[in-house]
């Protein structure tokens, strides 16, 4: 069976003395790397220039200090806090034989206090500390991310891509629309082939001419709008060539596994998988989790309430879910998960659809995420035939 990630808790047995632990505080002008060296009562301290050689060295130098007393380091374990630097360093110094792990920023427990000192050395005797309660196998201590490849970083560059150019897309036209408004002129669609041909013909209601300046910002719009629009093309093209090179790769078989539900282009299936579908998560709450469609209650004594969403995941995937949750109702009007919402919804004390399509959209995913995983197709799905 596949390795599930579990990264809430360290699997492997710790032992301090024989264990070299390092904690990174990375930034963009330099590294603060603190250690806990066996053997060596001090615990070292030291800023380095963001380079990788040299803290190499350093670990290095720090092994040799406790071989120097005796000690023998069987394991070299390191983690750094995920930032903008990404992974680049875990693969990197993985290769070299140093165990790395990238903590979770919004698992680490922080001081409530209302002005709390931060530092930099504060910052690393803060993650030294949880570091170690993950090392020892305790829950709570702090989460790890998942390191993933270069390649399956790449994967996720498409999709994403795609999102940017299509909300400058949606950017350029409102922004046209806005300012012939304000002109009085209503009707005009800038996402027509033919309109740039059609601007010197508007007219305002007093029938005059749109003013120069203006015109010449929309020619600029237009050339912008048509490069967009092309690159848009260029992206789903070469993601079915992709497809269609490789169809037998777990990743694109998941893709056109999803295609074949009615309501599910390739773009969403393409998302859903490179972003969360692919991925090793334990079970269905962690699925949910790593979306961020579970609640956040509210609880204290005799107080009872719901704070919302818990919104700590994966913001594109739940975009994604929510609108694809409104397509469910409409083409698998007949699923279970249809029938679920409508049971719920309907009648004069039914819950709010708003409200409703965030459950929908969680049971949804846990759904998804078993028939890719399993092939156990969603009671009441309709699916595409195959070609």
């Amino acid at each position: 069976m596949t390795q599930v990630d579990d990264l809430s808790r360290s699997v492997d047995a710790f032992d301090q003395d024989t264990s070299l632990t390092v904690v990174v505080e990375m930034s963009e002008a330099s590294w603060l790397v603190t250690g806990m060296v066996p053997g060596v009562d001090r615990r070292p301290l030291k800023k380095l220039k963001p380079d990788p050689d040299a803290l190499l060295r350093l670990v290095e130098r720090w092994r040799s200090e406790a071989e120097k007393t005796g000690r023998t380091i069987e394991r070299v374990a390191l983690a750094y806090e995920a930032g903008r630097d990404g992974f680049w360093l875990a693969r990197w110094l993985r290769v070299r034989g140093i165990e790395v792990h990238v903590i979770h920023s919004t698992s680490v427990a922080v001081s409530r206090e209302h002005r709390r000192a931060k530092t930099d050395r504060l910052d690393t005797e803060m993650l030294m500390r949880v570091f170690l309660g993950w090392l020892r196998g305790e829950r709570g201590h702090c989460g790890m991310v998942a390191i993933p490849t270069l390649e399956e970083e790449d994967a996720k560059r498409p999709s994403r891509e795609r999102e940017s150019l299509v909300g400058e897309r949606t950017r350029i036209v409102n922004r046209m629309k806005s300012a012939l408004a304000r002109l009085g002129i209503r009707g005009f669609k800038p996402k027509l082939r033919k309109a740039p041909e059609r601007l010197a013909a508007l007219r305002t209601p007093e029938g005059s001419a749109i003013p120069a300046n203006m015109l010449d910002e929309f020619r600029r719009d237009m050339a912008r709008l048509a490069v967009v629009r092309e690159q848009i093309e260029e992206i789903e093209q070469a993601r079915l060539e992709r497809l269609e090179q490789a169809p037998a790769a777990r990743p694109n078989a998941m893709v056109h596994l999803l295609a074949r539900i009615i309501g599910v282009g390739i773009e969403t299936a393409d998302m859903l998988v490179r972003e969360v579908l692919s991925r090793n998560l334990r079970d269905r709450r962690a699925v949910a989790r790593y979306a961020g469609l579970t609640g956040s209650p509210d609880e204290s004594g005799s107080k009872r309430r719901e704070k919302g969403l818990a919104r700590a995941g994966n913001a594109r995937v739940r975009r994604g879910l929510i609108q694809l949750a409104w397509r469910l109702l409409m083409f698998q009007k007949d699923s279970a998960l249809a029938r679920w919402y409508r049971a719920r919804t309907e009648g004069p004390k039914g819950a709010r659809k708003t409200t409703m399509i965030v459950a929908l959209a969680r049971k949804l995913l846990i759904a998804l995420w078993r028939m890719v995983t399993t092939g156990v197709v969603p009671e009441g799905f309709v699916l595409r035939q195959i070609a």
